[in-house]
């Protein structure tokens, strides 16, 4: 597996669009029969501030190029820096450990 976090800071345009636009593309996500079970993708914010995470994980690197090809994916990434005022940091992770499940959180 790759992990990704994505990490920025929420700058223009109303919260409520954004959260909309983040469920697009989840829903892109689940919906792409070439992508179903090869990418999981979570979306926090920090509760207190305009801080944004986005927890992302590919089964394999042909996950990643399927991802990057897609038409939604270019788009939301651009609508992530606009909302973001340009400053997005993507950071790959090394999973050390985890659960057996995570928790649900809904």
């Amino acid at each position: 597996m790759k992990h990704f976090m994505i990490k920025y800071q929420f700058a223009n345009g109303p919260t409520t669009e954004w959260h909309l636009e983040i469920n697009r593309f989840i829903a892109a996500l689940n919906d792409d029969p070439e992508l179903k079970g090869k990418i999981s993708y979570r979306c926090m914010k920090n509760r207190d501030d305009a801080d944004y995470y986005h927890l992302a994980a590919a089964v394999d690197e042909q996950a990643i190029k399927t991802l990057q090809s897609r038409e939604f994916f270019k788009h939301y990434t651009e609508k992530t820096r606009q909302v973001a005022g340009g400053e997005v940091v993507v950071t790959p992770m090394q999973l050390i450990a985890e659960t057996t499940q995570p928790a649900d959180s809904r």
